[in-house]
């Protein structure tokens, strides 16, 4: 007989040369709150009690290949949603073929993510 455990999802790690700066980043492009920080990690949440939150952590190597995991976000207009992406600092990732429903942008340090089209497009 299997047993279930209980499991709550608290965070994803995030290897970074610079956690605070990539945590202060990544909470301003998402509107998230600061809920722990010292001198070599943050962590953010969408809200202080509300789980799963992104703690970054410090990694003394770069990054080196593409990510195997990527957040995908689906805003109300992306084409809106990726020019403030860009004006924070976010670059677009090369390589990546006009026409897709999806726009792969980098954060400061280089991981991946997608900002997706309408659901119908």
């Amino acid at each position: 007989m299997l047993r279930v455990m209980a499991l709550e999802w608290e965070q994803i790690i995030v290897d970074s040369a610079d956690p605070v700066a990539l945590g202060r980043w990544w909470a301003e492009a998402l509107g998230w709150v600061v809920v722990d920080e010292s001198e070599e990690i943050i962590e953010i949440r969408s809200e202080p009690d509300r789980m799963p939150g992104l703690l970054f952590v410090p990694v003394p190597e770069g990054k080196s290949s593409k990510n195997r995991l990527h957040p995908d976000f689906r805003p109300d207009d992306q084409e809106a949603e990726v020019a403030r992406l860009l004006s924070l600092g976010a670059r677009r990732a090369d390589g990546v073929e006009d026409g897709q429903r999806w726009v792969t942008l980098l954060d400061p340090e280089g991981n991946e993510f997608c900002v997706l089209g309408n659901r119908g497009s």
